[in-house]
């Protein structure tokens, strides 16, 4: 587990650059410092939370932000399903804590280690996702605390920030040549849907959900190469 702990640390970093970011902007989207701690805490998954908040902030209707965060969240059933080998044996308590906390950096290091490695496997995840948990959460409550006392963003041209964040968590979710026709379909159709009017949130959910079908088409037709 220590070595999981240590080892995901690099991109420890990088999450918590964005986590301030996102807490900032939760905060100035009316979420207090403690809502957005919790929720990290308890959703732990960044993409679907900027999707989420900016949801919240159109029309301040939280299951509308729920259910567009639960529906982007789809994707994790593939990742859950990855780690059957690493998670067999496992207790059941410690199988819901690692499924948990696995996120797309610690599931990825997870899997490249445990391929080179088969040693590597329950404590190195659950280890390494501790690691992003503890990290994704502090960051962004200190952001939200921070963001508190800023001047809106939105008043000085920077309404773009959430789309910003969320493309730079996409981009650190980039698996290789692999991932082309899913991130192909998934900008084409909210691209498109934006076109046509749609509020962004409710594209990139469309969107995202269009690209997780296609994933997983082309697994099925490469049985199971593509993840």
């Amino acid at each position: 587990m220590k070595q999981g702990f240590y080892s995901i640390l690099p991109f420890a970093i990088g999450a918590a650059a964005y986590g301030f970011a996102f807490g900032i902007l939760a905060a100035q989207a009316g979420y207090p410092w403690w809502g957005v701690a919790l929720m990290s805490f308890s959703v732990h998954a960044g993409s679907s939370q900027i999707v989420a908040v900016e949801r919240f902030g159109v029309d301040g209707l939280v299951i509308g932000a729920a259910l567009a965060g639960i529906a982007l969240n789809l994707r994790y059933l593939g990742i859950v399903a990855s780690l059957s080998a690493i998670l067999r044996g496992v207790p059941l308590w410690q199988k819901l804590i690692a499924i948990h906390i696995t996120g797309d950096e610690n599931w990825a290091l997870t899997m490249a280690r445990h391929a080179k490695d088969p040693q590597i496997g329950a404590a190195f995840l659950i280890g390494s996702g501790l690691t992003m948990i503890t990290v994704w959460t502090s960051s962004t409550a200190l952001g939200a605390l921070l963001g508190q006392q800023m001047p809106d963003l939105a008043s000085y041209g920077l309404g773009f920030a959430f789309t910003a964040a969320f493309i730079a968590m996409a981009r650190a979710m980039w698996r290789g040549k692999r991932n082309i026709a899913p991130w192909a379909a998934t900008f084409a159709i909210t691209v498109l849907l934006m076109k046509l009017g749609m509020q962004s949130a409710y594209a990139i959910l469309l969107g995202s959900l269009a690209g997780v079908g296609v994933a997983a088409f082309l697994r099925r037709g490469t049985g199971g190469s593509i993840t």
